[in-house]
């Protein structure tokens, strides 16, 4: 019996280590093949996910549909459009035209501002008629979001909202009024280049040589002044005048001897019709062309080239004013008869043109006429404007011819070629009725327009420059005034205008633009 017992325990204890070892090999299933939709518990999240996403996007739906309603309906400009970088958003066309208007006008300057060294100039802004063309810009700007179909029109509004839309402006301006203003400018620069000229002084022909100097760039200019307008920055700036080195033309005697050479021409005229046929002196070198050409390898300012003259039997001037039956116009200045050196310069000067008749179709040269102003000429030291200061000056007082002259060429109403105004409003007559000149560098000519020609008879004495323009009148003659004003002024300038008025039997038939000029103030 007690075996029996002995030999159960020991089959129990059999049974249990095997049973260990059954356990010890069964196969180990992980996690990782658990399905949460085998749950319920994920089902319902990931059911509250997919609402939550569909509410997203309905709500998305309905802010676009009612964005896209909304800007449907917009009369006024989308939110971030720019033009000209000023913000037009929700403005109406009249709204933001006003306000760029505006912005445009309070960013111009009155005047645009130049320098070259000390040298200090400005042009008028009104005299180059600059135009924005802010219609077509702020039509552009309310066209955009609604020139598309109503989605793509909501999507270019959402755009806009995070990269701006800028519209620029164009401008148009008076491109040749503004380099001719650059030109007159550069005449004008204190050390401006001098052209080689010439002219006749009795028998000798005077050649005299250029100097280099700065003149304006005048493409460089234009578009510096140009993009400043466009981008409005030139108020309350001065811009340096950007120059470049000219050199005068090089001396051609070849050329010279061309243009002088001629043979005598009597001079005579016909009364039925009045016609004048001029004279015309014939001209030669007293040297050879060698010769001429031996001097000028030396270095100096001047050349005298002795000439042959030809003179004929009978002279233009010789004809005398009866072949010049009408005064066309006059026109008088007065000066200070005490002041010898002064008169001497305004005697030589008018001596040089009295006299002179201009065939029609012919232009005067003042410089020409009257030559260089020289002390071999008996020119005297008299007061001038350098550089805004009064000193003396060899030929000073013989701006007051030109002047003088000025005048009388607009009441004969005679074609204006070249005049520049002076830099400070002279004494002897107004601004805008003045006329400078320097040799080498700036001219006062007029052309002879009329069908028949002219003589200018001048004279200086007792206090008075007076000038004469006869010729013959025609049946639908001018009356002819002159109007000129000051337009304005600063601190530093005057500004001011002339026009020539034509009238016939009384009444206004036309009206001419003379000029607009610049002055310094003392």
């Amino acid at each position: 019996m007690k075996t029996e017992n002995i030999t159960s325990e020991k089959k129990e204890l059999n049974d249990y280590e095997n049973n260990i070892k059954n356990e010890d090999k069964r196969e180990f299933h992980p996690v990782e093949n658990y399905d949460i939709n085998s749950t319920p518990k994920g089902h319902k999240v990931l059911k509250i996910v997919g609402i939550i996403l569909l509410t997203i996007f309905i709500l998305l739906i309905l802010a676009f549909s009612i964005f896209t309603i909304i800007n449907y309906n917009n009369k006024k400009i989308i939110s971030g459009v720019y033009i000209k970088n000023i913000d037009v958003s929700n403005l109406t066309a009249e709204e933001a035209k006003e306000k760029v208007t505006n912005y445009i006008n309070d960013n111009l300057p009155e005047n645009i501002s130049l320098k070259h060294n000390d040298y200090e100039t400005s042009i008028p802004l009104s005299s180059l008629n600059v135009q924005f063309d802010v219609d077509t810009a702020v039509n552009s700007a309310i066209q955009i979001g609604k020139e598309q179909n109503i989605f793509m029109n909501s999507i270019t509004a959402l755009g806009t909202l995070f990269k701006h839309k800028n519209i620029d402006i164009n401008i148009t301006l008076d491109e040749e009024q503004l380099t001719k203003s650059l030109d007159d400018i550069s005449s004008k620069l204190p050390d401006t280049v001098i052209q080689s000229g010439y002219y006749i002084d009795g028998n000798n022909l005077i050649i005299t040589k250029g100097k280099d100097g700065n003149v304006v760039n005048i493409n460089q200019m234009v578009s510096l002044i140009k993009n400043g307008i466009s981008n409005l920055t030139l108020k309350d700036r001065v811009l340096n005048i950007s120059t470049q080195i000219k050199y005068p033309s090089e001396i051609n005697i070849d050329k010279i001897y061309e243009e002088i050479y001629k043979e005598p021409v009597d001079a005579y005229y016909t009364q039925n019709p009045y016609t004048v046929y001029p004279s015309e002196s014939g001209m030669d070198f007293a040297i050879s062309i060698d010769e001429a050409k031996a001097m000028l390898e030396e270095e100096k300012d001047e050349y005298v080239v002795p000439l042959k003259i030809l003179y004929p039997n009978v002279t233009t001037n010789m004809i005398g004013t009866e072949a010049f039956p009408d005064l066309l116009s006059s026109y008088s200045t007065r000066y200070n008869a005490y002041d010898r050196d002064r008169t001497t310069n305004l005697q030589l000067a008018a001596n040089k043109i009295n006299g002179t008749v201009l065939m029609p179709g012919e232009t005067f040269s003042y410089n020409q006429v009257v030559g260089e102003r020289t002390i071999a000429a008996g020119y005297k030291e008299a007061p001038i404007y350098v550089s805004g200061e009064v000193v003396d000056g060899l030929g000073g007082g013989i701006c007051q011819i030109t002047s003088t002259l000025y005048n009388a060429v607009l009441y004969a109403n005679l074609e204006i070629v070249e005049r520049s105004n002076h830099q400070f409003v002279p004494s002897y007559v107004t601004a805008s009725r003045d006329a400078t000149v320097v040799y080498g560098s700036i001219d006062f000519k007029f052309k002879n327009n009329r069908d028949y020609p002219i003589k200018i008879m001048c004279s200086v004495s007792g206090g008075i420059a007076n000038f004469q323009i006869f010729g013959l009148k025609t049946d639908n003659e001018y009356e002819v005034e002159i109007s000129s004003y000051v337009t304005g002024s600063t601190a530093n300038e005057t500004y001011s205008e002339a026009y020539r008025i034509l009238k016939q039997n009384g009444q206004v038939v036309g009206s001419e633009l003379l000029s607009r000029d610049i002055y310094k103030k003392h």
